[in-house]
């Protein structure tokens, strides 16, 4: 189901809880979501559609997909760039890594391990950053 977008800075900054088996329907409403805005964004976390869990999602080309409880274990090659949030109205500069590993569970609940690079590293990064209660 498509959510709303959350713009409450208060419950925006709230660490989010660990994601269980019984938030599956969380992890098809943020897909939902991100499906429905995909022409203005291009990643999600849980909190943005009101639901304080650790699930994110992603599209990369038309590629969709979910992460459970990510972990960013690696991160390598900083820059600085800028980004803006569908749940915020500004742009704001920010440090960021070219290069991450990040352990997760999928949809089916099983451990993952990946390597990201490049601009779908970036979307990682600033949705992990969701989860963590910070705020661009």
């Amino acid at each position: 189901m498509i959510k709303n977008i959350n713009h409450d800075q208060k419950t925006l900054s709230q660490k989010a809880t660990p994601a269980t088996k019984a938030d599956a329907q969380i992890v098809i409403d943020l897909l939902d979501t991100l499906k429905a805005n995909q022409e203005r964004c291009v990643g999600m976390a849980a909190n943005m559609i009101g639901e304080n869990k650790q699930i994110i999602a992603c599209q990369v080309g038309p590629l969709f997909f979910a992460m459970l409880n990510p972990k960013i274990v690696a991160k390598a090659k900083p820059y600085q760039t800028k980004e803006g949030c569908l749940s915020l109205p500004t742009i704001t500069q920010t440090t960021r890594y070219d290069k991450i590993t990040v352990t997760y569970q999928d949809e089916n609940f099983k451990p993952q391990k990946q390597e990201f690079t490049g601009f779908t590293a970036q979307i990682i990064q600033h949705e992990v950053d969701h989860l963590q209660g910070i705020l661009i």
